[in-house]
């Protein structure tokens, strides 16, 4: 293609290992969530640590007096590796061709509706937390009255979802402290991110990065406040009988809380590298879509977050 002169807007690009890449490691992590949350081999007494067991045993099962796990985490944490690698390897051939110029107008609208639809279906994966989430909370009674043989112990939905194994009445995280600080947080990582953002457009890329660096510090913030409620919310559930993962309404909230928490680490990697690429000088006022992507992501993770202090930590703490 380089003997040729360019008579289209679009950028053919060079044969890549990345899309095989990613296949193998979509692959790998699937089977490695399989077997970690489900388990494709039974744990034995007599052989607690044999090579099948390791592999291919399920890593949420706790035995022996020590309550250890040595199984399913191989195939979860080589997969989530591999994952990293090609991400890794892909998008710096992408910030490449974006520096060489090859990423043309129309590129860029394809780079947008890429963007878009990948923000989409993370729409849908929080709603589908948000849908269990309200399907428990308005309808357990009514799962209630199933027939047993189509729901196995149906009885125990009538007073289940904010009540524990035993029958005690579960105790919530008080929203008024350390989520409402990570609230905040949050909020004014938004309009750092923002005033980077119109920064850079106005070419003044000292404020810009003085800015964004700011945004990067805060979502470190709202990591290690949270990481503090998780240490303790575990030290209130050693200490009592009514916490939080001994019912549905638990699932829920560690399981949406923590993937949010997961994608403001993927926000804050994201936004750390938009700002080296703007400390060494990368992108222009004209092209920096991957500024913007930051940013469209960053404020994804904002409007969730939202979503889950109003929802999550207020209104069933009101019930």
């Amino acid at each position: 293609m380089s003997d040729h002169a360019i008579e289209h807007d679009y950028h053919l690009v060079e044969p890549s290992p990345w899309p095989f890449l990613s296949g193998v490691a979509a692959l790998v992590w699937g089977l490695g969530m399989v077997v970690f949350f489900a388990g494709l081999h039974p744990r034995s007494a007599e052989n607690p640590n044999g090579m099948m067991e390791f592999f291919f045993s399920r890593g949420m099962d706790m035995y022996g007096a020590d309550k250890v796990s040595n199984g399913g985490w191989f195939f979860l944490i080589l997969g989530l590796l591999l994952a990293a690698g090609v991400m890794i390897g892909w998008w710096r051939d992408v910030i490449k061709e974006g520096d060489s110029g090859d990423h043309t107008p129309v590129v860029q609208i394809g780079l947008r509706y890429g963007m878009i639809m990948f923000l989409m279906q993370e729409v849908m994966f929080f709603v589908a937390w948000f849908w269990m989430f309200f399907e428990f909370g308005l309808f357990h009674e009514v799962r209630a009255s199933w027939n047993p043989d189509v729901l196995e112990s149906a009885a125990a939905y009538a007073d289940g979802f904010g009540v524990n194994a035993g029958g005690h009445a579960i105790t919530t995280i008080n929203a008024w402290d350390l989520p409402l600080i990570n609230t905040l947080i949050l909020l004014l990582s938004g309009t750092t991110l923002t005033w980077a953002h119109h920064a850079f457009v106005k070419n003044d890329r000292k404020s810009a990065t003085f800015a964004l660096g700011l945004t990067v510090m805060l979502g470190l913030a709202f990591i290690y406040v949270q990481a503090v409620e998780y240490i303790e919310a575990y030290g209130h559930r050693m200490t009592e009988t009514n916490w939080l993962d001994s019912n549905i309404y638990g699932s829920t909230f560690f399981l949406a809380t923590g993937f949010h928490g997961f994608h403001v680490i993927i926000g804050v990697i994201f936004l750390f590298v938009m700002w080296l690429r703007m400390m060494r000088g990368g992108m222009t006022q004209e092209r920096h879509f991957g500024l913007e992507a930051a940013a469209w992501y960053w404020h994804f993770v904002d409007v969730i977050w939202l979503f889950l202090f109003v929802f999550v930590y207020i209104v069933f703490a009101l019930n």
